[in-house]
């Protein structure tokens, strides 16, 4: 049975809560809100809510769903061989729009699908969000919309795409901060940090950090040019790897990689 929650209600919120906490430990999935669209979510250590959270959106093991975090400390948890200049901008942005593409530590035992290694993660500046993955942990999350369909705004979007494949609706009021868009994504798996979708954050708020972060153009800010092959390539369409990859929102236009909506 699908159940709703109004949580800007505080007796509602606390239900919700621990409804979806409660769904989450049963393998099932539940929309939340985030800073940017709605959510849906899955125990990101559980296979079968990682493919039920795929099924639910229309899509296949080739667009593996990022990863929410509660915490920045969780990043290291998560991920191996950090590069000092991805923590700097997580340091920076998060909690918000800034998705990091990172290798996954290999002695995790879950699967995410064709990630070829890496992870795709982000702490979102949403209150009802952080509360949630502070009770369940890290959660497989994607743009609670079925695969090709714009990213729902708000719960009741979610709820007429995704229906009763979600357990529990977490409905927090519009998401108009991020204006329909999603976290912008950052490749930190090569040496040279490089965007591979734009979202909320510009790049130049980005290089306000990390001043060498190489845009999504190929743009090398020290020569005004292209990258380099071999510094930082371009990942194949459909590649399966997540720089293509969307956490919460559509991909940026002819993106047609794993995490794309």
């Amino acid at each position: 049975m699908t159940t709703s929650y109004d949580c800007s209600d505080p007796l509602q919120k606390r239900e919700g809560l621990t409804a979806a906490q409660r769904a989450v430990s049963l393998k099932q999935v539940v929309v939340l809100p985030t800073d940017t669209v709605y959510g849906i979510g899955a125990d990101a250590f559980s296979p079968q809510a990682v493919a039920t959270l795929l099924a639910s959106k229309g899509r296949g093991r080739n667009m593996p769903p990022p990863v929410l975090i509660p915490r920045i400390q969780t990043l290291d948890g998560l991920a191996t061989d950090v590069l000092p200049d991805a923590r700097r901008l997580a340091e920076a942005f998060w909690p918000g729009g800034l998705t990091l593409i990172c290798h996954s530590q290999p002695s995790l035992t879950w699967d995410l699908g064709d990630a070829l290694g890496t992870v795709a993660l982000r702490m979102p500046d949403d209150e009802v969000a952080l509360e949630l993955l502070t009770l369940t942990g890290p959660l497989a999350v994607s743009s609670a919309n079925r695969t090709g369909q714009p990213a729902a705004t708000t719960a009741a979007e979610a709820a007429g795409q995704l229906a009763e494949s979600v357990a529990v609706y977490l409905d927090a009021g519009p998401r108009t901060a991020g204006g329909g868009t999603g976290s912008t994504i950052v490749d930190a798996t090569g040496e040279t940090l490089r965007v591979v979708r734009q979202g909320t954050l510009s790049l130049e708020r980005l290089r306000e950090v990390v001043p060498g972060i190489v845009g999504i153009d190929g743009a090398d800010p020290g020569v005004g040019t292209p990258a380099e092959s071999g510094k930082v390539a371009p990942a194949e369409p459909g590649s399966g790897t997540p720089a293509e990859s969307v956490d919460d929102a559509p991909a940026v236009s002819g993106g047609s990689g794993p995490f794309t909506s």
